[in-house]
Order: structure tokens, then sequence, then C-alpha cells
């Protein structure tokens, strides 16, 4: 009898946020053969990056005497060649291996389990899902960022389409615009150019607003100079990225 919890480390929190990592494992699993097609990478550093990220929310959960406030949060420590949890099931794992199968389906039950428990408790749900990409990777021709934000065009913020001119006025747009300001090139970043975006994976499109009303689903994918190159711009990203969560959270709260 397997153990889930040996391949998938969680914790539910008391804040209607869910950090999930799905990308970031060394676990080898000798036992789930490799997957065959599709992208095998590691996220290097996205396990460590998430963690630096609840620790400064619960920081600044307690420098405003509110301490005992952390995120919910789902990692997984099998390598991504053996399991992309990121994936529709028929495309994340080899389909001959049982335990492959039970990973995966507990991975995103736990999810599913954490999306609705917020909506039942504060009738709201955000989930940022955290990936990493090498910056000698991306396509030439587009300008060059350390942090990318998917969310089909806002289809997984919001239930119904949000107008062109809107799409900077809500929580993406306040990542987007606290990141241009501190000089941290971000996508999208500059309407009026055209850019190398990601719409999102399957995570957050499966529980975003467009299929699950409240619930809002972010993928940020960090650059690898801010996951372990530049010890410096992690901690200022890290910081950045906390504070307008914890903001996020508390304006919905008192609003």
């Amino acid at each position: 009898m397997f153990n889930l919890k040996d391949y998938i480390e969680y914790e539910k929190g008391n804040l209607p946020l869910i950090i999930s990592v799905p990308h970031g494992g060394m676990l080898e699993c000798k036992d789930i053969p490799k997957r065959e097609t599709g992208i095998l990478g590691i996220d290097k550093g996205t396990i460590e990056l998430a963690r630096d990220l609840i620790e400064k929310m619960e920081n600044i959960a307690e420098k405003f005497s509110l301490g005992g406030k952390e995120p919910s949060y789902i990692v997984s420590s099998v390598r991504r060649n053996k399991i992309d949890l990121n994936r529709p099931e028929e495309e994340a794992y080899n389909i001959s291996s049982p335990l492959a199968c039970q990973i995966y389906r507990y991975y995103h039950e736990k999810i599913l389990q954490f999306v609705m428990e917020n909506l039942k408790t504060f009738h709201y749900s955000l989930l940022i899902d955290i990936h990493g990409f090498e910056s000698h990777k991306r396509p030439q021709g587009y300008r060059d960022v350390d942090i990318i934000l998917g969310t089909d065009n806002l289809k997984t913020m919001f239930s119904t389409p949000v107008p062109k001119k809107n799409w900077n006025k809500n929580f993406r747009g306040k990542i987007i615009n606290k990141f241009l300001e501190l000089n941290i090139p971000i996508a999208p970043g500059r309407q009026r150019r055209e850019e190398y975006v990601l719409t999102g994976g399957f995570t957050v499109l499966r529980y975003g607003a467009s299929q699950i009303p409240n619930s809002q689903a972010i993928q940020i994918e960090f650059s690898d100079r801010i996951r372990y190159i530049d010890e410096d711009l992690k901690k200022r990203t890290v910081q950045s990225l906390a504070e307008l969560l914890y903001d996020e959270l508390v304006d919905r709260k008192t609003s």
C-alpha cells in the first residue's frame, strides 16, 4: 500500500489562498515509468520559492498582529518526467502506472477540496500556480522578462469577459504595475507591444473562474534569474508578491 503523502505535501491554511507547485519535485519514483512525450524538465527552485513566499506572508501577518494566518499549499515531490500535474490526465503520466494515477488524482482532489472549502468559508478562492522558465530558452524577438502571468486573457480570473481597457483594473493588474515600478520585467506588461505570454496551463484553467465562479487562478512563471541565480532579485520579488497577496486578501476581507 502506497502512502500518497510521501509524494504530495500539503497543508490546509486559514486564508482564501492556495499555492501549488507541480514541477519542482526531485523524487525519482522508480516504480513509475517515465513519460515519453512532452516537457520533462524540473522547474528548479520553485518549491523553495513557494516556501519563501509562505514564510514572508506569515511574517507580514505577524507584523500586523495577525499571526497564524497562512495560505493552503500543495507541492509535488515527484519528478516531472514521471508525472506532469499541469496536464490533463490522459497526457500526464504513463497509463500503465497505477501509482502515477493515484498521485495525479490525489493532487487534483486536494486542490479542488481547498477551493471548495475556501468558497464555503470566504465565498472566494485564489490559486497561485508556481512555475519556472529558463531565460535563454525564450523565443527570439520578444522582450526579455523575469515573470510571466498566465490567466488566459483573464478567463481564469473572471467568469464573464473583461473589456480590454479594464484588463489592468484587477489583481493581475496590481501585480503587473508593482513589478514594472520595481523595474522587474513582467509579461504581459506592454499592451502596445507583442509579447511572448502564456495562457496558463491545465491547473489554472480547470480551477479558475471560467469553470468555478469566484475561484480565481493565476499561473506565475519565474525566470531562472529569480529562482536560483540572483538571490537579491529573488528576495525582492518574493517579498513584493507576498505584500501584494496579503493586501489583496485583506482588501477582500474588509470590502
